[in-house]
């Protein structure tokens, strides 16, 4: 009886040891296993990817201020109403050169652009070319001189801006200022000016414009100044020839320019758009 005890006792022994021991391996499992998170946690984390730069469409949006050259045709038409004659046309060519300065803002890219615009230039001196003309029956040699030294306009603008690529055409006013008509009678020098005096027109122009930088255009460009009829009356006591004779003249001015402008662009920077990864 007591062997079997002892068995019973000795198989209780052992199955306490076995406990033990599944007791002391988990407890070493758990141990080794946090020691692997704990490193696991002190190794570096890969970083991001930097995000990618996206630049911002370019606009025509902002003001601007710059110079310009080219050339100038006034065409005039000079007929009388004592004589009733056609003195003929002048068609005088002039280099003009100054500036412009105007505000642009663009819709869309690509899309409708709407501005305004104000332009100034000086006219070189054309050495006094003028119109000539004999008058019947008296025989005398009339000589007709007027020169336009400036021009100023003041127009909208309104085209259809393609990123850098601007396409526009404008229509406004104009002011010419001149210095002054005269009237000579060639075979007794007598001589007639009225002074000088500044007329007003409409103004209708189109162009083509493109931005080489954000900031820098260039631009080309054509006019159209349509200016009233003007007319003088010639006092007999300096050419009794034309005394009381009423001069007149229709009067445009064609115009090709060449531009530099610097644009004050208000377009603002495009935030970075993130790289999916």
């Amino acid at each position: 009886m007591e062997a079997a005890s002892v068995g019973r006792g000795g198989a209780r022994i052992r199955e306490s040891g076995d406990d033990m021991n599944k007791v002391l391996t988990a407890g070493i499992a758990l141990v080794a296993f946090g020691t692997g998170v704990a490193r696991a946690a002190d190794l570096p984390l890969k970083a991001p990817p930097v995000p990618a730069y996206v630049p911002p469409p370019f606009s025509w949006t902002g003001c601007y201020i710059g110079g310009n050259v080219g050339g100038a045709w006034a065409q005039s038409n000079w007929s009388d109403s004592r004589f009733g004659l056609n003195w003929g046309n002048t068609s005088n060519g002039r280099f003009i050169g100054g500036g412009q300065v105007g505000c642009n803002y663009q819709f869309y890219n690509p899309g409708f652009v709407i501005g305004f615009e104000g332009e100034g230039d000086w006219a070189g001196n054309n050495n006094g070319n003028g119109v000539t003309a004999v008058l019947p029956r008296i025989g005398d040699t009339i000589r007709i001189v007027s020169n336009d030294t400036w021009l100023t306009t003041a127009a909208a603008r309104f085209g259809y801006g393609w990123d850098h690529v601007l396409f526009y055409g404008k229509a406004g006013g104009g002011w010419v200022g001149n210095n002054g008509f005269t009237a000579t009678d060639l075979r007794t020098g007598g001589m007639f000016t009225a002074g000088t005096n500044t007329i007003s027109g409409w103004l209708v122009g189109a162009g083509i414009e493109y931005a080489f930088t954000n900031n820098w255009t260039v631009k080309v460009e054509y006019d159209y100044l349509g200016l009233p009829n003007r007319s003088f009356t010639i006092p007999g006591v300096l050419i009794p020839a034309l005394a009381g004779d009423v001069i007149s003249s229709n009067h445009n001015i064609q115009s090709v320019k060449v531009g530099l402008n610097y644009l004050f662009n208000w377009t603002a920077p495009a935030a970075p758009v993130a790289t999916r990864y």
